[in-house]
């Protein structure tokens, strides 16, 4: 278990992010959790003392919103997420996770200003589509594996449906419940667990459910409008982050 108090000041933003997100608010931004965590200690071991606390964290959402979703959206995507992670472990040894994070990030960039600049300005919503959400899905499952990047996938498929912002929140902890419950299997198998990692992220638990139940209490009280606004901020922001980190990865590399 780590002591240090360096560790610390990086693991309570980390956590405060991704409960937040895990909440329901600020989407995508979870994902910043492991690479502010990967500023003291290395990126593998930020994923595995993450893990476990994404999965209390899975388990206090799907409280919550155990009866707020979308049913069609979750029976697109759901399977094709498994099928995503079950590429993602097969071809482990051959994906280059830099690559994989410029990719979502330069899609994530895109998507953002084609809300911005276009689609914000049609009156309906997109309707449901079962090709596009087997694909968004099987992309989301495939980069939640190799990289924790499975966010932005999800919500280029999910953002545009506009459904109610509880409907939406609901939808998308179920499926990353789900995600997360079906990577342990290969994450175990690739020695993602030990002691140290368990018991470290057992100290952050409470902190991490306090966060979460806040993220689900601003979801609540926050204007829709605000909420999709914010939605796709965090989208452009976490897709420039994305971007950054892999191409400056490949060009060192």
């Amino acid at each position: 278990m780590f002591t240090d108090i360096a560790f610390y000041a990086a693991a309570l933003p980390a956590v405060a992010l991704a409960g937040l997100s895990k909440g329901g608010f600020g989407g995508a931004m979870g994902m910043l959790a492991v690479p502010v965590l990967a500023l003291v200690i290395s990126p593998i071991q930020a994923a595995g003392i993450m893990l476990p606390i994404l999965l209390v964290m899975d388990g206090i959402s799907l409280f919550f919103y155990r009866r707020i979703f979308d049913r069609r959206t979750l029976v697109v995507m759901l399977p094709a997420s498994i099928v995503g992670i079950t590429v993602g472990w097969m071809t482990a040894a051959y994906v280059k996770e830099d690559f994989v994070r410029l990719l979502v990030g330069v899609i994530s960039i895109l998507f953002a200003l084609n809300y911005w600049f276009g689609d914000r300005l049609r009156a309906k919503p997109m309707p449901p589509n079962s090709t596009k959400g087997a694909f968004w899905g099987t992309l989301a499952g495939f980069t939640s594996f190799v990289s924790h990047a499975g966010a932005p996938p999800f919500q280029m498929y999910a953002l545009p449906l506009r459904l109610d912002k509880q409907v939406f929140v609901g939808t998308s902890v179920i499926f990353f419940a789900v995600t997360n419950a079906v990577k342990l299997v290969p994450y175990f198998f690739l020695g993602q667990f030990d002691a140290a990692n368990l018991s470290t992220a057992a100290v952050l638990f409470p902190f991490a459910a306090l966060m979460t139940v806040v993220g689900i209490w601003i979801v609540r009280v926050i204007d829709q409008s605000l909420f999709y606004g914010l939605s796709y901020i965090f989208v452009m922001v976490i897709g420039l982050k994305l971007t950054w980190d892999g191409a400056m990865s490949l060009l060192v590399h």
